[in-house]
């Protein structure tokens, strides 16, 4: 939501360029204005998109537009062939000058990272959804039952499960999961340094909230160089061709939602740069997430404390005597209280995926 309110302000403010200094062309202009930002919003939400095409099809059809209003102004509009003529010369004539280059580099350092970032939180997000619905094995089952309720059949109801049972049963249990644990930890530290290095060049809330203004340097210069303009014009297109047609004033709505997107770009708490630092602050917390699942839910919830009697399966016990195995697959082979088989195929997925998104 915070992307997409970054891509409609920062439309807002090129629109608002238009239709307060070059008024005449704003109705023509902002068609293209809006064109340009839909595929900034598609590339930024996956769709496979040229930065490169997109940038340099904003300046081919604002090209005509401004020769038509600023550079070659007539009573009546140029004609569509001669407008045509003009989009595909405008590579050559060069009337933005390096500008349209310069909107290009700065658009694809800072898009490319921020569509990255999104496609991670995407992942982030199928990897939380796809382990919280994990089908246990019936082992796992029958040792669940075996810890949390066999000692009720011998009326002891208070009794809980001794520290070293309870994690050989909730390891065994979450041996998949616990394998996702290292490349979660590659993950976040992946998606921080990502959102470290969104800065400067790469901040996309500074690229996209200052286009307006490098659109505006283009103007200038092509306003600037006009009489040049119009004999290269003349020499690759020949003289304007014009047809009876008066272009529409401007018609943009600069007021429309005005107000709540410039209280967001203004105000320093919630910049795009300051909500991905507390998002990555708070996500870090869970690093070790998946590692440490079974002894945070034996430690807080099932297992009896350190010097209580406790259930080790059979009995009532001081104390568990079976070796304690450690997290993930391999270290189940020795799991007293569990047999695990071997690694679920959903879970052998998520973590490719994990791998593949940390490579990007």
């Amino acid at each position: 939501e915070t992307f997409e309110m970054l891509i409609r302000l920062a439309e807002n403010y090129t629109s608002t360029l238009f239709c307060n200094a070059y008024r005449n062309m704003a109705a023509e202009a902002t068609v293209h204005v809006q064109e340009f930002f839909t595929e900034v919003g598609l590339f930024l939400f996956g769709t496979d998109i040229s930065t490169e095409e997109s940038v340099n099809r904003f300046f081919d059809t604002l090209f005509p537009v401004v020769y038509n209003h600023v550079i070659n102004p007539g009573p009546t509009d140029i004609s569509l062939e001669y407008a045509e003529c003009l989009r595909v010369a405008r590579g050559d004539i060069r009337p933005f000058g390096n500008l349209p280059k310069k909107a290009m580099g700065q658009m694809e350092r800072a898009l490319l990272p921020s569509r990255t970032f999104l496609q991670a939180l995407n992942l982030g997000i199928e990897v939380i959804n796809t382990t919280d619905h994990l089908r246990f094995s019936k082992d796992c089952g029958r040792a669940l039952l075996r810890m949390q309720y066999c000692p009720h059949c011998q009326g002891l109801t208070l009794s809980k499960p001794c520290m070293g049972y309870c994690l050989n049963v909730i390891r065994g249990c979450l041996a998949d999961v616990a394998e996702v644990d290292l490349h979660w930890q590659g993950y976040i530290q992946s998606l921080e340094e990502l959102s470290r290095a969104m800065s400067g060049a790469y901040d996309l809330e500074h690229v996209l909230l200052n286009f307006h203004s490098l659109v505006n340097d283009a103007l200038v210069q092509a306003r600037i160089s006009g009489p040049e303009l119009s004999e290269q014009v003349n020499k690759i297109c020949g003289p304007p061709v014009r047809m009876p047609k008066e272009s529409p004033s401007c018609s943009f709505h600069q007021n429309k939602d005005n107000q709540g997107l410039k209280m967001f770009s203004r105000d320093n708490e919630e910049t795009l740069t300051n909500r991905r630092k507390e998002f990555i602050s708070h996500l870090r917390l869970y690093r070790a997430f998946y590692g440490s699942l079974a002894d945070q839910l034996c430690g807080n919830e099932l297992a009896a404390a350190d010097g209580l009697l406790c259930w080790n399966g059979e009995d009532v016990i001081r104390s568990y005597t079976h070796r304690v195995v450690g997290s993930g697959i391999k270290a189940q082979s020795a799991n007293p209280e569990v047999k695990v088989k071997g690694k679920d195929p959903v879970i052998s997925q998520i973590i490719d995926k994990l791998k593949h998104v940390i490579q990007v």
